[in-house]
């Protein structure tokens, strides 16, 4: 691997890093929305002002529980999958559910 190379790669991911995480991002809008009723109210922001990008799921005050699930179990689901989704666009991301 070259110098060339190399510094394309730190390009690439620095671009990734102000885009945010296209992928991971469009991954927790389709599962979101197909566990709510609301699905107009499934809002998703990207947060990348620390090291980590942090994905805020905002969802209908009804649908909330939902998308928690018991035990945090069906969340806890949503952040695994979006974390490998993540790994496709070549970042870390936090999944946080506001309410």
């Amino acid at each position: 691997m070259s110098d060339h190379d190399v510094d394309a790669n730190e390009t690439d991911m620095d671009e990734d890093s102000v885009e945010g995480a296209p992928t991971a991002k469009a991954v927790l809008e389709y599962v979101v929305a197909a566990l709510v009723e609301d699905q107009d109210a499934v809002q998703v922001d990207i947060d990348d002002s620390k090291r980590t990008l942090q994905l805020e799921v905002r969802v209908g005050p009804d649908d909330m529980g939902r998308v928690i699930g018991r035990r945090g179990r069906v969340a806890n689901a949503i952040r695994t999958l979006t974390r490998a989704a993540a790994a496709r666009d070549g970042v870390e991301v936090d999944i946080e559910f506001v309410d």
